[in-house]
């Protein structure tokens, strides 16, 4: 980002490029896997008549969409800016982790629903079958978490895929032990139980993430910046008499962003120069608080009084 009148200026690299396009490779080939279990697991359970079966192969197609939506969201958050979208479409990922999250949050109920009304009218489930289903799709979960591991603790988006995958992993692995304990107690409720065991683990995970998609929706401050420390630390500058209208936020996962309006005494402006202060103001938050990119207004003692005065 480039320099701008003499007390106002922005230091970082410019703001393009996400960190989940890092792991795009990753997610075609947890796509793939995806879309290859599911119609495994479909055959499955209209063969063995598992609605374990079933609600897993049902997760695993919202795993898909989910993985669809994180590449396109990839593909549109890394195109270049824009005159009239100056941050491009880096937004684009935080929205397809809101999509997961509605998508997930739909899939737990329906599977709840379901377990609920297996128990009402009971089915009989194979479990030899289901067995052999449910280790497949174990399996390749587990490949696809494997692949994504990295990635989910950098990206918002990444992370709704891998959360996706992880439960649907636990999924498979209570399709597995329902059908065992169906074939050596010969007990038919062991399926709608692990139904409702699926249901279960997938709403909390939802949740957590909803909760941090919509931090970032309503620009809270980054997670792991204190505003008061940040400051604290711009006060404690030479010469800095105020801090106001600073400002934190995060555009997309690895990407957070500040600005700040410093007021500053005439007498250590004129004796080190606007640039100086705005190297140290940019080294003291580069050393303490990971936000790289940075705006700051140089002002002189007085000025604010004269600024339309909306947020502080």
């Amino acid at each position: 980002m480039g320099a701008g009148h003499d007390h106002g200026h922005t230091h970082g690299a410019p703001l393009t490029g996400t960190a989940a396009a890092a792991h795009r490779g990753r997610l075609r080939i947890a796509l793939s896997i995806t879309l290859t279990v599911l119609v495994m697991e479909i055959i499955g359970g209209v063969v063995t008549g598992s609605l374990a079966l079933v609600a897993d192969a049902a997760h695993m197609a919202t795993d898909a969409v989910g993985l669809g939506m994180a590449l396109l969201a990839i593909h549109f958050a890394n195109r270049p800016p824009s005159v009239n979208r100056t941050f491009g479409f880096a937004r684009a990922e935080i929205l397809a982790a809101l999509a997961n999250c509605l998508l997930l949050l739909g899939v737990g109920g329906y599977v709840l629903y379901e377990a609920i009304q297996r128990f009402i009218t009971p089915t009989e489930t194979e479990g030899g079958l289901t067995v052999v289903f449910g280790l497949i799709g174990l399996v390749a979960n587990l490949v696809s978490l494997s692949l994504l591991m990295r990635g989910q603790k950098e990206s918002l988006n990444v992370r709704g895929a891998f959360l996706e995958v992880l439960s649907d992993a636990l999924g498979s692995l209570a399709v597995v032990i329902s059908a065992l304990v169906i074939m050596s107690t010969g007990w038919q409720a062991a399926d709608p139980v692990a139904s409702l065991v699926i249901g279960l683990m997938i709403i909390p995970r939802t949740v957590k993430l909803l909760r941090e998609t919509l931090n970032v929706l309503l620009e809270s401050a980054p997670e792991g910046v204190d505003m008061d420390e940040v400051r604290s630390h711009i006060l404690g500058l030479e010469g800095v008499e105020e801090v106001h209208d600073l400002h934190a936020w995060t555009i997309t996962s690895g990407m957070p962003v500040l600005s700040a309006h410093v007021v500053v005494s005439e007498e250590v402006l004129n004796r080190t120069g606007h640039e100086r202060m705005l190297h140290d103001l940019q080294h003291c938050l580069g050393d303490h608080f990971d936000v790289a990119h940075c705006t700051f207004q140089l002002e002189p003692g007085g000025h604010a009084a004269h600024e339309a005065r909306v947020c502080h």
